[in-house]
């Protein structure tokens, strides 16, 4: 039996003594700003969610906006370090196999239900393991749980797994209320209409194509929070009017994709408007040219590392997403936890990606073509377009012709999962640790027609092993070796082009407060937001 005498004394001392993130009312006051009660922030969110049940669903758009409706256990600041949520404190005992987490008293559901211990072991072991294939991966190491009291939960690890703590965040595993799901059909439950949660905000309305609209939870269990009235996200499909709608105060904050890049230099001179690009630590989204290993000239590492050649990730980064992100340099983004600064991707120089096609025995014909393949487009907006003719204009200087192809957001992920693509464009969220969000891309078991498994078809025995190494291993400094080892084989295999580390900016008007706190931005409760007088 674990007694608090064998726990990690500096691990639960870490987490009890973690300060939820700014602001209590004294905390503002202390620093001279007085959170003031009261207002409605009008948002965009782009795309529509299909759905705003955590876990049910995953995309973008649903995480942003559920997010304050449904809780975590816990939540990551933007060093990616554990922060109290419904966990108000939690410990791990020193073989790192057992983790027990003591939860906020007096919590309520929307519905008035008192949020117990048993919401949470509900949550993971069932809700989420069912429904949430990410999860589900490392939530199966659990070998036990236990709720000792109302107010109190154990895990107990099958082996140890360093990174556990991680997937905790409520865009990772929401807490979601027993009492209305336990012994349904979670996906078809009639109550998913009508979520209900722990959050700040409740769903007031929603409007299909036009709006959402939270208002405050007036039984939420923080004292005095949340400080605004209510959330109302609008639904516009335009680019140029979604542009419109901030600059012209319609609304007071955009998120994710709803401004394009180009866009963004001209807020970033609006006096009255904030441009931020943290607050996405937790995921650490990078993208990359994904390439069908199964085909032709795509299967040969050499031709690969030709495409690497010849496309300038600076030239990218700078006039096509005007500075918002920068290059990758390897297959692990530079905010996830591992990431090994010295592996580096091959630089631009198309002399080096011609001398390596003559090296392949591709020689020009009378066109100055040495080799054809198609390249599928990302439908997700104008710079995407963009990117996808700068590619096919840099690749054809070294005597690759492309051929781009559309589809719609529904085409390109059925295609993308069910291997129908030679090359395309994709971009993938890391969860702040490899185990978590890198490893689906490039291990042998996860090449599966689903998408964003390992759909380009990679396959080595030794990344595998390097891999599973490193997901069992119970000491950090080990399992960073290990992924220095994964980073340099990757980059030597060039299994995709890693082109860009992403960068969504979060852009709101300077009198809204909070708005970025922690290492998931925008995807925080907003209990603390407030517009300043």
């Amino acid at each position: 039996m674990i007694t608090e005498a064998t726990l990690d004394r500096r691990t639960l001392l870490a987490g009890a003594a973690a300060a939820p993130v700014l602001m209590t009312a004294a905390e503002a006051l202390a620093q001279g700003r007085e959170p003031r009660r009261g207002g409605i922030l009008n948002s965009i969110i782009t795309p529509e969610p299909p759905l705003l049940v955590l876990g049910v669903n995953n995309q973008g758009p649903t995480l942003i906006v559920a997010s304050k409706i449904y809780q975590g256990l816990l939540t990551v600041s933007p060093k990616l370090e554990p922060e109290p949520v419904l966990a108000r404190s939690w410990a791990r005992s020193e073989d790192g196999l057992t983790y027990t987490f003591s939860l906020e008293r007096g919590v309520k559901w929307h519905d008035g239900r008192d949020f117990t211990a048993e919401d949470v072991i509900f949550s993971i072991m069932k809700f989420h393991m069912e429904v949430n294939p990410r999860a589900r991966a490392i939530l199966q190491r659990i070998d036990k749980a236990e709720a000792p009291d109302a107010h109190t939960v154990r895990f107990t690890l099958k082996a140890p797994f360093e990174p556990f703590l991680l997937i905790f965040d409520v865009t990772g595993c929401a807490i979601v209320p027993k009492h209305i799901y336990d012994g349904t059909d979670y996906r078809n439950n009639p109550a998913n209409a009508t979520p209900i949660g722990t959050g700040p905000f409740r769903l007031a309305e929603w409007q299909r194509g036009n709006f959402i609209r939270l208002v405050r939870n007036d039984a939420y269990w923080k004292p005095g929070q949340p400080y605004l009235d209510g959330i109302t996200w609008r639904i516009v499909p335009d680019s140029q009017s979604r542009a419109l709608a901030l600059q012209t105060g319609q609304v007071q904050m955009t998120t994710s994709n709803d401004i394009e890049p180009f866009d963004v230099p001209r807020f970033q001179a609006q006096p009255n408007l904030e441009v931020r690009q943290d607050g996405w630590e937790l995921f650490a989204p990078l993208s990359w040219i994904e390439i069908n290993n199964r085909l032709d000239n795509l299967k040969d590492p050499r031709f690969r590392r030709a495409i690497a050649h010849a496309v300038d990730r600076n030239f990218i980064a700078q006039r096509l997403w005007f500075g918002v992100g920068k290059p990758a340099t390897s297959p692990i983004a530079s905010a996830t936890r591992f990431h090994d600064p010295s592996v580096q991707m091959p630089a631009f120089n198309p002399r080096e990606a011609i001398a390596i096609l003559d090296g392949m025995g591709l020689r020009p014909n009378a066109q100055g073509i040495r080799a054809s393949f198609k390249m599928m487009q990302l439908p997700y907006g104008e710079v995407w377009n963009r990117l996808s003719e700068y590619l096919r204009q840099a690749l054809r200087q070294v005597g690759l012709e492309v051929t781009l192809e559309s589809t719609d957001v529904a085409g390109w992920v059925r295609r993308l999962a069910n291997w129908e693509f030679e090359t395309t464009i994709n971009f993938v969220y890391q969860w702040g640790d490899p185990t978590l969000g890198v490893e689906r891309t490039y291990v042998t078991s996860n090449i599966q027609k689903v998408a964003f498994t390992n759909t380009a078809g990679y396959s080595n025995p030794e990344v595998d092993r390097l891999f599973e190494a490193a997901r069992n291993a119970a000491q950090a400094e080990e399992r960073r070796r290990l992924f220095s080892e994964v980073q340099k084989k990757l980059v030597e295999d060039m299994p995709l082009v890693w082109l860009m580390e992403l960068s969504f900016p979060t852009i709101h008007d300077r009198r809204l407060r909070n708005v970025i706190t922690t290492g998931t931005g925008v995807h925080k409760s907003f209990d603390d937001v407030f517009f300043a007088a």
